[in-house]
Formats: C-alpha cells, sequence, structure tokens
C-alpha cells in the first residue's frame, strides 16, 4: 500500500554529507510528521502515516521500513543476515544500517509494490524511495540518462535497474542490495516459479481463499473504496470486501464522453450493475477533454517518472471521490490482467503459432511454393506471405517489429545527434533477457513474467500509485498479495489463455453470489486521441507540450508535424497514446526544472533545456 508523501531516504557511509537529511526528504513533506536517526555510518528519514512504517534504531542497528515489523526485521538479520528478505512477506519495502557490522541491506517485497532506488556516490550509498529525493543528495547529481529517455518511449516506462537520472538505479521485484566488506551485491532472493502442468478442477477456490486471506480486514482496518471497472478483477474484490461488512461499501467508477452509445457509457453501466448486485455506495463520474486537461498537471507533479499510462486519469477522479468520502484508501484491480492473462500488452507474445500446427505436408508441398515460390511476385499473396513470416518469427522478434517506433523508422523519430548516445536495441535485448530468465516454459507464462518485471512495477503500479497519492489517497494493490501471486503460478497455460481466465473469474463470483459481469475484457482506454481533434484546450496543450520537447533535440519536429497533421486524423487511439507520453514526458521536464533542476547531458546533442 503505498500512500500520499510518504517514504524515506538516508545513506550510508563513512563520509559526512553535505546536505541536510531534511533537504533529501523534501519530496516527503506533504504533510506528513518527519522522523530520523543516525549513527555513526549512517542516517535515515521516515515520514509515514501512523502505522503504516516505523523508523528503528538499537544497539547500532537502524531500520527505516514500510510494511513489516521493524523489530522482527532485526531478528531476523542478526540471525539470518541478508537471508532474511526470503522469510518476508506482503508488502514492503525497507533499508538496513548495521553500524557494527558495517553493512547495510535495502530490499523490496516480491512484486515491488513500493519502489527503492539507490546510487552509489564514491564510497557513500545513497537510497530513497522516491527518485527525486535520491537526486537531491549532492553526490547523486541531476544529469538525465538519455538510454533511458529512449526506453521511456520505447517501453512506455523506464524498466529497471534504469532510471531516467543517470546512476541511479532501481531494485527489481524481489531483488535486494547488500553492501558488505566494501562490495555491493545485487540480490535476487525470489523468482517466480509457474506450475505447467498441475491441473486444478477447481482454481476458482484457490482464487477466493488467496484474495479473502488479502482482503483480512484484520490487516488493513480503515476504510476504503474500490475502483469499478466493468470488468471482473474490480467486482470481485467489491464482492468479497462487502461480504459480511456492517457498513456497505464505497466503490467508484469513472467513464469518458466520445459520444453516444459509446463503450464507456457501457463501463458505467456494467459498473453500475455490478454496484446494484453487491448492495455497496456507488458513485460514478463521466470524464470530458475539459477534465483530462486540468488532470494532467497534476498527474505530472506527483509521478516520479513521466506518466506512461493513460489509465491513471481515471484513477485520479476515482481517488478524489473517494477522498471527498472520507476514506483513506483505494483498491484496484491492479495485476490481475497481467497474473491472469488478461493484459493486451504481451497477447502476441502468448498467442499460439497456429501456422505451424498445419499438416507439415500440405506446408511444404503447396502453401510455401505458392507464396513464396511461383507466387512470390504476386500482391495479392503480399499480405498472406507477411503474416506467415511474422507467426514463424520467435514471439519477441513478433513484438519489436509491430512496434510503432520501427514502423515510422528509428531514424526518422529521433534526433540523429541523441540518437548517437543511445542503443535502440537495448530495449529490446532487457525484454530478451526477462523472457528466457523466466522460469516456465510456455510462451503463456513468459509473457506473465515479462509483464511482472517490467510493466506492472514500473508503469502500471506507479501510475496508480502516483494518482492516487496525487488525491491524497493511499493505493492498494490486492492482486498483488503474496498468496494470490502464489495461486496464479499454479495456474496452466491453458486456464490464463484464450477464454480461461473469463471462466476463472465468472466461477469465482458465482460462488460469492455475484454475478459475472458483461465485460470480458479490459474496458477501452482514455479516449485521448479523439479529444485531441475535438478540444482546442486540450490540443493548445498537447501541441504546446510536444513544440517544447522538439527544441529539445530528442525527438525530430518533423516527426512530431506529421504526428499531429497526419497520423492522429487517420488512427487517434494508437497515435494519440503516442501523443499522450510524449506530452507527459514534456510535463515532467518541465516540472522537474522548475523544482530547481540543472538538467546537463553527456554531450550537447541532448538538449534537455529547450534552446
Amino acid at each position: 500500500m503505498n500512500g500520499a508523501s510518504d517514504g524515506f531516504c538516508g545513506w550510508f557511509s563513512r563520509e559526512p554529507a553535505a546536505l541536510p537529511l531534511a533537504d533529501m526528504a523534501a519530496p516527503f513533506a506533504g504533510g506528513r510528521p518527519l522522523r530520523s536517526a543516525a549513527h555513526s555510518l549512517g542516517c535515515a528519514a521516515l515520514a509515514a502515516g501512523a502505522g503504516a512504517a516505523s523508523l528503528y534504531h538499537h544497539d547500532g542497528l537502524l531500520i527505516a521500513c514500510f510494511g513489516i515489523d521493524a523489530e522482527v526485521l532485526a531478528r531476523l538479520w542478526r540471525t539470518q543476515g541478508a537471508r532474511a528478505c526470503a522469510a518476508l512477506s506482503g508488502h514492503f519495502a525497507f533499508a538496513l544500517l548495521d553500524e557494527r557490522r558495517a553493512e547495510a541491506l535495502l530490499a523490496v517485497d516480491r512484486c515491488a509494490t513500493r519502489p527503492l532506488f539507490y546510487q552509489m556516490a564514491g564510497r557513500s550509498l545513497v537510497f530513497a524511495t522516491s527518485s527525486e529525493a535520491l537526486a537531491r543528495h549532492p553526490g547523486s547529481g541531476r544529469e538525465l540518462d538519455p538510454q533511458a529517455l529512449f526506453d521511456y518511449l520505447y517501453l512506455h516506462a523506464v524498466h529497471g535497474p534504469r532510471t531516467l537520472f543517470a546512476g541511479q538505479r532501481r531494485l527489481a521485484p524481489g531483488e535486494c542490495l547488500h553492501l558488505h566488506g566494501g562490495r555491493v551485491e545485487r540480490i535476487r532472493y525470489w523468482r517466480m516459479r509457474y506450475t505447467e502442468h498441475a491441473l486444478d478442477p477447481a482454481p476458482h477456490t484457490g482464487l477466493l481463499d488467496a484474495l479473502s486471506c488479502a482482503l483480512d480486514p484484520e490487516r488493513s482496518p480503515a476504510p476504503a473504496g474500490v475502483m469499478l471497472t466493468g470488468g471482473a478483477a474490480g467486482s470481485l474484490l467489491a464482492t468479497l470486501l462487502q461480504r459480511g461488512a456492517e457498513v456497505p461499501l464505497h466503490t467508484y467508477a469513472v467513464g469518458y464522453k466520445v459520444g453516444k452509445g459509446s463503450g464507456d457509457c457501457e463501463l458505467l453501466a456494467d459498473a453500475r450493475t455490478a454496484a446494484r448486485r453487491i448492495g455497496s455506495r456507488h458513485r460514478e463520474q463521466l470524464l470530458g477533454a475539459e477534465d483530462v486537461a486540468e488532470a494532467v498537471a497534476q498527474l505530472a507533479a506527483s509521478a516520479d517518472a513521466p506518466c506512461g499510462d493513460p489509465a491513471a486519469v481515471a484513477t485520479l477522479f476515482a481517488a478524489r471521490m473517494a477522498g471527498a468520502d472520507g476514506l483513506g484508501r483505494l483498491h484496484g484491480g491492479v495485476g490481475a490482467a497481467g497474473l491472469f492473462g488478461l493484459s493486451r500488452g504481451y497477447a502476441a507474445l502468448a498467442r499460439p503459432n497456429r501456422y505451424e500446427r498445419l499438416p507439415g505436408a500440405l506446408r511444404q508441398l503447396l502453401i510455401e511454393p505458392l507464396l513464396f515460390g511461383p507466387g512470390a511476385h504476386l500482391a495479392m499473396f503480399a499480405r498472406l506471405r507477411t503474416r506467415i513470416e511474422e507467426s514463424m518469427a520467435p514471439p519477441l522478434v513478433r513484438l519489436r517489429r509491430r512496434h510503432p517506433l520501427f514502423a515510422h523508422g528509428i531514424a526518422n523519430v529521433f534526433e540523429p545527434a541523441f540518437l548517437e548516445l543511445v542503443d535502440p536495441d537495448a530495449p529490446g535485448s532487457v525484454q530478451e533477457e526477462g523472457w528466457w530468465l523466466a522460469q516456465a516454459r510456455s510462451a503463456v507464462n513468459r509473457a506473465v513474467d515479462l509483464e511482472l518485471q517490467g510493466d506492472l512495477p514500473c508503469r502500471i503500479a506507479p501510475a496508480f500509485a502516483a494518482a492516487c497519492a496525487a488525491a491524497g489517497v493511499a493505493a492498494v494493490f490486492p492482486y498483488l498479495d503474496d498468496a494470490v501471486v502464489a495461486m496464479s503460478a499454479r495456474l496452466t497455460p491453458r486456464q490464463k489463455s484464450g477464454s480461461g481466465p473469463r471462466r476463472l473469474f465468472a466461477r469465482a463470483l458465482r460462488e460469492v453470489g455475484g454475478a459475472a459481469p458483461v465485460r470480458a475484457e479490459t474496458p477501452s482506454g482514455l479516449p485521448f486521441g479523439r479529444w485531441l481533434l475535438n478540444d482546442a484546450r486540450l490540443r493548445t496543450l498537447a501541441c504546446d507540450s510536444l513544440s517544447s520537447l522538439a527544441r529539445r533535440r530528442i525527438v525530430r519536429r518533423e516527426f512530431i508535424d506529421l504526428l499531429l497533421a497526419r497520423r492522429l486524423p487517420q488512427e487517434p487511439g494508437a497515435h494519440g497514446q503516442a501523443i499522450w507520453r510524449l506530452m507527459m514526458l514534456e510535463q515532467w521536464l518541465v516540472r522537474d526544472r522548475r523544482g530547481g533542476a540543472a538538467f546537463q547531458s553527456r554531450s550537447d546533442a541532448c538538449a534537455l533545456e529547450p534552446s
């Protein structure tokens, strides 16, 4: 659970710091009390609400932590050392500084629900749960990493361990960092292990048991609301939370004004129907382009990195409604799509190669000679030939070929001088490495693992948390609970593909007396592209942002002009998403500069200050 303005920071070093700890902790100063402690080798500051975190200092051991009991962690550390991480559960992040052993240990939970950044500044280990807080340390610097900027535009987020600030690193899910004997060691103390063939005849009961454990009111007694999106994940959460509750649950839904009969009006209708069956106290809001224009600045100000997920707009308004109702927490279905095979992002990776399932004689004696032999020059076969070539390519190659940047041409998108500073193949290499490191055999589970290591901790969960923080409420991730994650690993590939996920959630909802939602898939996203075509204020905001970004000599002005003038009217959905990411990058850069950042680069080819 991530709260507004919660966090900790500090350093471990034999060298004195030149910056007061309170200055480094300034990003956490949103009305939370700041506590700090220090010993001869380090110090830490923590800002958090009552009961959300703890600061422990006893017998030379200093711990700042979220989500775990500091005294329990201290006992585990003294008996098990760095192996203590494997014994922990739940959502947590901590920094442990041991004065007697001259060792430090940083760690995050299995899904990295709360980020933890670090950097070696000389012989000092600097750490913070906010990238901005870490950048305030005098040894860290504020130089931006051109490769991270490229990765953001390629992957829609900066996947760990890299961050936008050069030299900063981020702990991956299930990872810890151990500083001992003058050495820094990164350790993966946990990785998801998938059970490929152990078929559970009643997987819905396992899902209900795991979610019930994650939603145990004794673990989080504070009142909370649930965000409904018209799909099964939120409906199941709300049904379980309402069951046995003494007062009606608060539920929220957000839709978009995109014309009569729009899918998002159906979204609100589905959410309204689910809320009626659940018996919750339901509120909803229909957003227009004017609401998004107002929300952009708030999202840019609340996030540690550019908000590459437009879904954060709906989360922001749902969180505002929850805050207005006096609630301090908002549950979301974040992670359900990735864990249970509902995600659209990697659907192409998990899709079986149907062409190879055809009889070999049919392929080799008829289809291939016709398409690649005498018929190769015929235009009527060109599309079919391309589809066969794509289907025979490895999964990640298929994903790369369909990427919009490659469709436009990398050289046509980025400035030549900027491309000299980056490796365009690096993001694809990171994905390929993650694909083969997954503890799974099937393409379905490898795709799920890519989601858990990349999009989920680096884009989706941070966007949800930042939107909630901007509204002053805490984000709750029930589907990322250890029990739910472990349960998803026991599902077979077939149960995570095709209609398997829909059947799983439908059976679970029927088991607890709820109705299966009408909507089988994730609802349509923010209609940003369509609004850009029709709303002058939003279009002005986007055009001004992209024009300013062009002056930084990262993205070519010709590409931006082409995107706005021709590509957007042709395909508002896909190209509207691209404009959103470019706009939020510029909004983040402007916000950071106004906060006193002095952007520099390794070469004047990357002019991060507009010329």
